[in-house]
């Protein structure tokens, strides 16, 4: 079991994410995850955020789309609040330490772990027809026909990302939780093997249940990039009449007046979640101010009115930071700087002990 805990007010602390570079992203992007970047940037706490284009690359790419999409991404994270003056913002391919000590782990990190991610065994089971044992996939040479070694072993580069800085404390969804939980294990593997405390064991920062945002079409998903459906999501660079659209369109129910209840009426529960999130106050307090209201018009439109403010100054930092791509590349190249100096110094470390050095 992961440790979850508030941050210390005490201890020092040193924070990692990690994004993939898919462009814009969405309102779950960002109330699940990059919303608290910006507050976790706190006196005493040493942050480092970087776009994770190594692990893009586990999946087939464009190349010009892919230099677009981080360009995107990182314009997203300053307009989101991450402050270089604050925080490492940087691509992972720039800080080559990422690569040397994910090469150092996987010659320790027993085959087996990574053959047990879900991820990995989900993508297994989809092939084959059923849920294969480990010992299936590896002996079925179909399971893996057309699959990269990246992806079986992503988890580990993963691992290398987190404990290269190391880090204390992970923001991390619930659907990444058990990729921690290898970083941690690694940690303590590397730790045993060389009898000595290289690497701390990183605790989870996880955001509350309650800003899990779903699909605005089918509000029993998650809201995603990958839905063909432009309508099911928010993105952070929507106009206001967009983003009144979308929600207007949102999928609902036809019971009168405003309830939260995720089994039975999900897509009113996904707005009151998305109110609740955008607007800082619990569902509770969402569901009190929509006492009264039976109109579904009404009440979407509120949750717009109330989305368009939290999102539409993102909006327009994202479109200013467009025009002043100079400006998001020196970021970039002194987040790179800032990230390579630590790792090295980190790498140091690691050549001695091990015997490299």
């Amino acid at each position: 079991m992961i440790p979850t805990k508030p941050l210390s007010t005490t201890a020092k602390r040193v924070i990692f994410s990690g994004i993939q570079p898919t462009g814009i992203p969405h309102l779950g992007n960002y109330l699940g995850a990059l919303s608290s970047w910006s507050s976790l940037q706190q006196p005493g706490t040493t942050t480092f955020y970087s776009i994770v284009d190594l692990h893009a690359i586990t999946m087939p790419q464009d190349p010009d789309i892919l230099r677009q999409s981080k360009f995107d991404m990182a314009v997203s994270l300053l307009a989101c609040g991450v402050d270089p003056k604050q925080s490492a913002l940087f691509e992972q391919s720039r800080v080559a330490a990422h690569s040397e000590l994910a090469w150092i782990f996987n010659c320790l990190t027993p085959v087996g772990w990574l053959g047990r991610m879900t991820q990995w065994k989900s993508k297994m089971d989809q092939k084959r027809g059923h849920v294969a044992s480990h010992a299936e996939i590896l002996a079925d040479e179909s399971l893996t026909t057309g699959l990269k070694m990246g992806l079986f072993d992503y988890p580990v580069l993963q691992a290398a990302d987190i404990l290269l800085y190391k880090a204390t404390h992970v923001p991390v969804g619930q659907d990444q939780l058990q990729h921690l939980e290898l970083a941690r294990d690694t940690a303590k593997l590397f730790n045993k093997t060389f009898k000595k405390n290289v690497f701390p064991k990183p605790i989870a920062i996880t955001p509350p249940e309650s800003q899990r945002v779903m699909s605005l079409r089918q509000p029993t998903v998650k809201m995603s990039k990958s839905d063909p459906s432009e309508q099911s999501r928010i993105n952070l660079s929507d106009t206001p009449e967009v983003i009144q659209s979308k929600i207007g369109r949102a999928t609902t129910d036809s019971l009168v007046g405003v309830s939260y209840d995720k089994r039975e009426r999900p897509g009113v529960s996904n707005l009151l979640t998305i109110y609740s999130a955008v607007r800082d106050i619990s569902i509770e307090e969402a569901v009190k101010e929509f006492e009264g209201v039976e109109s579904t018009k009404q009440f979407k439109e509120q949750v717009a009115d109330a989305v368009i403010d939290r999102i539409v100054p993102i909006r327009n930092e994202l479109s200013r930071l467009q025009g002043d791509p100079g400006y998001v590349r020196q970021v970039l190249d002194e987040g790179a700087e800032k990230a390579a100096e630590v790792a090295h110094k980190h790498m140091e470390e690691v050549y001695k002990v091990i015997g490299l050095k």
